[in-house]
């Protein structure tokens, strides 16, 4: 029976360029959805633009534009870098998009009228030259601890790690004027989080064996000082408009709309191709499996609020199975952050080098389970010596042999056959488990040993002095090209796309695949080159 399986990719900040430490946060997004196509599954993957927020502000601020154009401008990048990375995206849209906006207010007004979003009034930064209640990200303090200046954006010092309390607040300056900011009551709408305590607790305790161990260790450190209220709106006049009297001035709060986007998203595309999207979201459907796709540092979102909104709501929403939280990808050591500008931009390594290799490269070396460093010479030395030396060498020398023009009439060998189907079994459970590390070192593997079958073979003396045999290994080895074109489709889709087009096969599925003799080999070509 088809699965349906529901994919969320974390939804970037449009406030600046994609660098590579957030692809290798949401790389595992489309392996799985490609994995998943290729099993017969039914697959909604979506993603999309964080178009609003104070990132987008302070950024339109510095280069003295509304937040709509540098929205827009990122937006336009990030579609165009995805699609140049081969993401194989449902539908990925934006937060200012008419349909998530209509249905973010419908669903924050629905969980008003519930009695989980309410009214409060208490202390809040304010700045008296701006005239402006300030969020953490436009305030600045001197470290108590290091005496550095930083931006209360963490609740922690990026320096020092020095924690920072509300008396360190209270003496907080704008990151706008400089002015020293005071505190002001202010109203505004919470969303009641602690009510839904020991909900939480019960889902968490059914799911976790799921997750990856920096989500379950995360989520468990918020479940144990428990669940506090959070404010749903705020004093900006960029983002969704509240749907509430007496709040026309404010905008929800950028955490409750962002998440979801998961749920607009899927509402959407599934409108546009006629599916019931209840298909994705059905509450206590065996049949259906959710993943979220994310760096760790946007673990309690996924594992914990975004869980409590769809509870407040009363509707019987499916709620998350598997949360994908890899860890940080550094650069020099250093964590890539965009708001500090450093690392390797994403667009620029593709422009340089192609997809398949930094698409491999993420998932091979990438912060799967522990924090990884980028490094140029590692990812030359993987796309050398793995991608071009292993995989493309076997391929090119396969249906490029001296002399043939076309695959030759021959008899697949059965241990080979069989080796290929083990492959197949065994990727699949790794990937379905976010193995995916290991299951694209597994997939090497059968390029490893198809090498080896092919030396050991030795068709270039089988060639001179037994044709029949030299027909059946090169039939035999096509065979294996053809099984990893499909194979490595989640990691190198371009490379597999070539493939497929040169061996003809054009309904690609994940189980063993045959190939026909006579298959016009001409027009190959080699599907890398090395780095130098």
């Amino acid at each position: 029976m088809k699965r349906n399986i529901f994919i969320g990719g974390a939804w970037p900040y449009a406030n600046n360029s994609l660098h590579a430490g957030h692809l290798a946060g949401l790389m595992a997004g489309d392996v799985l959805a490609r994995y998943y196509r290729l099993n017969g599954d039914n697959v909604c993957y979506v993603s999309g633009t964080d178009c609003h927020g104070t990132p987008i502000t302070e950024r339109a601020h510095e280069e003295k534009v509304n937040p709509r154009e540098i929205s827009n401008k990122y937006h336009a990048e990030f579609t165009q870098t995805f699609k140049d990375l081969a993401f194989s995206y449902d539908l990925y849209t934006k937060t200012d998009d008419e349909f998530h906006e209509t249905e973010v207010k419908r669903i924050f007004k629905k969980i008003y009228d519930r009695g989980f979003i309410y009214e409060k009034t208490e202390p809040q930064p304010y700045c008296e030259q701006c005239e402006k209640f300030l969020a953490d990200r436009e305030l600045s303090i001197i470290c108590p601890s290091c005496q550095t200046e930083v931006k209360l954006d963490e609740d922690s010092c990026s320096k020092c790690s020095y924690i920072f309390t509300l008396k360190d607040i209270e003496n907080a300056k704008c990151h706008i004027c400089g002015k020293q900011s005071v505190l002001k009551n202010n109203k505004n709408l919470y969303l009641a989080m602690s009510k839904f305590q020991s909900e939480i607790t019960e889902f968490v305790n059914a799911r976790k064996a799921n997750w990856r161990v920096n989500a379950q260790n995360e989520t468990g450190k918020f479940l144990k000082q428990g669940l506090i209220d959070r404010a749903a709106t705020r004093d900006l006049d960029w983002g969704v408009e509240v749907p509430v009297a007496g709040y026309e001035k404010k905008r929800i709060y950028v955490w409750i709309e962002a998440v979801l986007g998961y749920l607009t998203a899927c509402k959407k595309i599934c409108a546009e191709k006629g599916i019931d999207w209840h298909d994705f979201w059905r509450k206590n459907d065996a049949n259906i499996i959710s993943y979220y796709v994310h760096g760790k540092d946007n673990i309690p979102f996924h594992s914990i609020i975004f869980p409590v909104i769809l509870m407040a709501t009363g509707e019987e929403y499916h709620l998350p199975d598997y949360i994908v939280s890899s860890e940080f990808m550094t650069f020099n050591s250093v964590k890539m952050s965009k708001s500090l500008g450093n690392g390797i931009l994403a667009k620029n390594i593709v422009k340089d080098f192609g997809t398949d290799s930094f698409r491999y490269y993420l998932v091979k070396n990438g912060p799967e389970k522990k924090d990884t460093d980028f490094s140029m010479e590692d990812f030359k030395a993987t796309h050398n010596n793995e991608i071009n030396n292993k995989l493309g060498n076997f391929v090119n020398r396969t249906l490029k042999f001296k002399g043939i023009t076309e695959l030759p009439n021959g008899t697949m060998n059965l241990d080979v056959k069989s080796e290929i189907e083990k492959a197949y079994k065994e990727i699949a459970v790794l990937i379905e488990h976010l193995d995916l590390r290991e299951a694209a070192t597994r997939a090497m593997a059968l390029v490893d040993y198809a090498n080896r079958f092919y030396d050991e073979q030795k068709p270039w003396i089988q060639a001179k002095e037994d044709i029949n045999a030299f027909n059946d290994t090169i039939f035999t080895c096509a065979t294996i090209v053809a099984n990893l074109g499909v194979i490595f489709d989640p990691f190198m889709p371009i490379a597999t796309a070539k493939i497929r087009e040169y061996l003809n096969i054009t309904k690609p599925k994940w189980e063993f695949t045959e190939i026909r003799s006579r298959i016009d080999l001409i027009k190959v070509m080699p599907l890398f080159t090395k780095i130098q």
